[in-house]
């Protein structure tokens, strides 16, 4: 997508690469990761105002180890450099790298030996976050002045000198973490007293250019749209009818294994409100026979993908010019499938549709959200009007609740996990929670434990509540909620659901545990 302004990341393979790009684009920058060897001609041809090289796992002397293009660095713009960035950008200059003496993870000293610049408005003393063991050791021969250290590192920041033939900045810590307090300071010095940003990217513009671009390559044909009623599908859904309008047609597959009038919900705002062609078809029948006596949770989900697949393709089957198929894709969906630009990301996320299902039914994939985060995405509802109950609404996996019930799925388990996340939603929103998580909801567990009701004895379920705090979902901690409030639902869930008698609470963050159970 063209952009006004743009500052490129290239990426070589550290996990906070495309938190990168959100710090430029909260900074009023549109950013885009972009792979690591990628030509000097080819970045030059996007115009960017600057450039990033990203951290990552590696050494430099790492047999296979990422590598860029040299000429990045004569782009004749501004470059900065984080950790491995900065020491790949730094051995490309003349520098020596080496193993340091001390390895620095985790909070360091900075003293800043020369401000203004990247250091503008920043005490001579703060804090940063550090995450490397080799660092660079030799500047004589490479034209870098010092910026900053710490104790145990001497070159923590470092620059060519003022006139040099290539405007490079390094920093062996990372900015773009919140643990450095300054970092988002660091990043706009960059961008507005280095590179000369102007910073008018808007959410609003990136509407506009979306639309443009799906115009543009839909042409007068069909898209279809797999709407679930999450926010990202809602978005997608919502973007896609601004573009082109009674061209798109939504297809809402009940599998059965839905929250409480969700499918009531996703026909009022999408017929109703928006006016969008909807098709709505129930298949729970088929779903629940698919997933009867099975409880490995990738079984799970491999047979919910492949019915879903089969129900998608005979509901959209007559529908004429049918060429496109809409998914509301986001980035850390592409990152944790294992599509990072590096080539080395763990495929973590199994579930998520990146690929492979256009080839199967057949379309041509259009996912216009696919370098926006979660956060990203709710602000673009909010310019096209999308609903707060929908743009708002926490995430709620594909499989649905199938992956929210440990073990073999059965209607009786969907009633008693419906009735339970129902009392724990209300809870959160009635005591204004709501929107200080990012996802809320019940599991039920394949244990049954002993409890006590009245005079008598009784063995029944136990179901497990998560809540957790995230920015992006690439990484979460469990939510604080008070305790009496924790308190309530356990007391509500326990009165009013029959069947279960004991209530847990997941106090685990990711990573190293997942947000989701299965």
């Amino acid at each position: 997508m063209r952009h006004d302004e743009i500052v490129p990341v290239l990426d070589f393979g550290g996990q906070t690469a495309q938190l990168i790009c959100r710090r430029v684009r909260e900074a009023g920058v549109f950013s885009t990761l972009v792979r690591p060897d990628i030509p000097r001609a080819e970045l030059a041809a996007m115009n960017p105002k600057g450039v990033v090289l990203s951290g990552g796992p590696s050494s430099v002397y790492d047999d296979g180890a990422p590598a860029m293009d040299p000429g990045v660095l004569d782009l004749g713009v501004p470059v900065l450099g984080i950790c491995y960035g900065m020491q790949l950008a730094c051995q490309a200059l003349g520098a020596t790298i080496t193993q340091g003496e001390h390895r620095e993870f985790g909070r360091a000293a900075l003293h800043i030996e020369n401000a203004g610049g990247l250091f503008l408005g920043v005490p001579q003393n703060t804090s940063v976050w550090m995450s490397h063991g080799d660092q660079l050791t030799d500047l004589k021969s490479a034209g870098l002045d010092v910026l900053a250290a710490t104790p145990s590192c001497p070159y923590a920041a470092v620059s060519t000198r003022p006139g040099a033939a290539s405007a490079f900045i390094g920093v062996q810590f990372h900015p773009e973490v919140t643990h450095t307090p300054h970092g988002i300071d660091l990043i706009r010095n960059f961008l507005y007293e280095i590179c000369g940003a102007d910073g008018n990217w808007r959410m609003s513009d990136f509407a506009e250019r979306s639309c443009e671009e799906i115009r543009g390559r839909v042409g007068d044909k069909r898209v279809i749209c797999g709407l679930s009623g999450g926010v990202d599908s809602s978005v997608t859904a919502v973007l896609l009818h601004k573009a082109i309008g009674d061209q798109l047609t939504c297809v809402f597959v009940d599998n059965g294994l839905l929250r409480k009038s969700e499918r009531g919900l996703v026909e009022t705002t999408f017929r109703d409100h928006f006016q969008i062609d909807l098709r709505v078809v129930d298949a729970t029948d088929r779903f629940l026979g698919e997933l009867a006596g099975v409880e490995d949770p990738q079984e799970k989900r491999r047979r919910i993908g492949a019915s879903f697949i089969d129900v998608f393709r005979d509901s959209s089957a007559d529908l004429p010019d049918a060429h496109f198929l809409a998914q509301g894709t986001l980035y850390p969906d592409v990152i944790e499938s294992g599509h990072g630009h590096a080539g080395n990301a763990a495929n973590i996320k199994l579930h998520h549709n990146v690929g492979g299902l256009p080839k199967e039914l057949g379309f041509e994939l259009v996912e216009p959200m696919r370098e926006l985060f979660k956060d990203e995405v709710r602000k673009l509802g909010e310019v096209l009007g999308v609903p707060d109950q929908i743009v708002w609404r926490h995430p709620f996996p594909g499989p649905g609740l199938a992956v929210r019930i440990l073990g073999e799925v059965t209607r009786d388990k969907l009633d008693l996990l419906r009735d339970c996340d129902e009392i724990l939603l209300e809870e959160i929103v009635a005591n204004e929670l709501y929107r200080r998580t990012s996802q809320v909801f019940a599991v039920l567990l394949p244990v049954r434990s002993v409890g006590v009701m009245g005079d008598g004895r009784t063995y029944e379920s136990v179901v497990a509540l998560r809540a957790v705090e995230t920015q992006d979902f690439m990484t979460a901690d469990w939510a604080r909620i008070p305790y009496d409030v924790l308190a309530r639902i356990s007391n509500r869930i326990i009165n009013e659901v029959r069947g279960v008698n004991r209530v847990v609470y997941d106090i685990s963050s990711k990573p190293p545990a997942t947000i989701e159970w299965e």
